[in-house]
């Protein structure tokens, strides 16, 4: 059914742009842009007020934030595309808030953030403001989406760099955006054509300015990078990319796992770097992992 929805979206998109190419363009990169915002569960809510609750205000909007604990240690969870803070409970659960603070964001248009309408640029905004609110950073975790954005921030504004960076699943290109949903919905070139100079006209970007390899070849700071060999949302070659370009990262590759990172053998993983020492985590080296 998704497969016959799709197929119609690019069908019209493709019709619309033989008379209003401009108008087809922009209707594309609105459905790359406008996320599905997923309905809060009790179960969803019970969680999430947990927590100690603020907002942080965001050209006129609000990015709903969280806190755990209170420890010395600052940490902050960044989720991915279509997804809230509820992602990361194995993770709240897990570590000791008596030694961190764990800090997370919804993203806007995302959980209970305002709005509907996100990109990388506008991702990043949020979680500038994030970080200037709670101070110095220990480690940031981001998946998919969230740790491109986490690399896309630290490479533009260094003085915000935490002292470690941790990236589940990230994409690699905002190139490959376009040739997946060119793909997904069967978009002309002509709609590809008018989609990608929309995208310029907003972003004031290329796409292909958006490399998370060479965002990451500007860090120092050491990094760690999870990917699944049967990812079929972002290619495990993403993360390939950034552990060459990112000199002072390790990168695990498991199988079985797909996009989603969830397995109990992957918190500990995260969490086993998060309580690593910085001179015990500083080296370049890859691993193919058994985790299960």
């Amino acid at each position: 059914m998704k497969t016959i929805i799709s197929k119609l979206i690019g069908f019209s998109l493709n019709v619309l742009a033989l008379v209003a190419p401009r108008l087809a363009g922009r209707k594309a990169f609105e459905l790359f842009c406008y996320p599905f915002r997923r309905k809060l569960t009790r179960w969803h809510k019970d969680f999430l007020y947990s927590a100690d609750t603020f907002q942080l205000t965001n050209n006129g909007g609000t990015v709903q934030a969280y806190r755990w604990g209170n420890g010395p240690k600052n940490l902050l969870f960044l989720h991915g595309w279509q997804s809230h803070t509820f992602r990361w409970k194995a993770y709240v659960e897990t570590l000791d808030k008596r030694e961190y603070s764990v800090y997370a964001i919804d993203a806007p248009a995302h959980g209970l953030s305002t709005g509907n309408f996100m990109t990388v640029p506008v991702y990043s905004e949020a979680v500038q403001l994030a970080i200037q609110h709670i101070g110095k950073i220990d480690t940031v975790v981001g998946h998919s989406i969230g740790g491109f954005t986490a690399l896309y921030t630290f490479h533009h504004y260094p003085h915000l760099v935490p002292e470690k960076l941790i990236a589940l699943a990230p994409p690699g290109e905002a190139k490959e955006f376009f040739d997946f949903y060119q793909q997904q919905i069967g978009l002309s070139k002509r709609v590809l054509h008018a989609t990608i100079n929309h995208f310029i006209h907003v972003i004031g970007q290329t796409p292909e300015y958006f490399s998370a390899p060479a965002f990451a070849a500007s860090l120092t700071i050491p990094g760690l990078l999870i990917h699944d060999e049967d990812d079929d949302e972002t290619s495990v070659k993403n993360s390939i990319a950034i552990h060459s370009a990112w000199q002072n990262s390790k990168l695990i590759i498991t199988k079985g796992k797909g996009h989603n990172l969830k397995s109990t053998e992957i918190v500990l993983e995260v969490v086993n770097f998060i309580q690593a020492k910085v001179s015990q985590v500083a080296n370049h080296s890859l691993y193919r992992s058994e985790i299960k």
